[in-house]
């Protein structure tokens, strides 16, 4: 769980690693329901600072700034018996956008991570936004 930091001095503070990142999703992830943990199957988190080339030129994207994170992985429905070569399901976060996120909106870092983590999921597995909702509530209330 976050913690409330009420002590004003940014002085020192540096902005969170891509590793600081990866712990969120991490924390985030291990709140969600364990029915849909199970559908995920194995997972892996990268953070990366932003997409690559091929991402932003796929997705269609003006600028990098434009796309917070990204599920990639098999099909839902498909074959649970993974294909020769065939990589674990992965999220991509990343974070300068995220960062850049944040600090437009009044919502805490693991909020904003957790939303990015919930609708990377529901949108692979075709979950409305009120599922995606409750699910976010139920990551962020474990």
């Amino acid at each position: 769980m976050g913690r409330i930091d009420n002590s004003g001095d940014w002085s020192h503070r540096l902005s969170p690693s891509l590793d600081e990142i990866e712990a969120l999703a991490i924390e985030a992830y291990g709140n969600l329901p364990v029915e849909l943990r199970t559908l995920c199957q194995e997972i892996r988190f990268v953070v990366a600072d932003f997409p690559d080339d091929e991402v932003i030129e796929e997705m269609e994207l003006d600028t990098p700034f434009d796309i917070l994170g990204l599920f990639e992985g098999r099909p839902y429905g498909a074959s649970s018996m993974p294909q020769t070569g065939e990589m674990t399901n992965r999220i991509l976060l990343y974070r300068r956008p995220i960062l850049d996120y944040w600090a437009e909106n009044e919502e805490s870092l693991g909020a904003v991570v957790t939303h990015v983590l919930v609708h990377e999921i529901g949108h692979h597995f075709g979950l409305s936004d009120e599922n995606m909702e409750a699910l976010e509530e139920a990551a962020d209330n474990p």
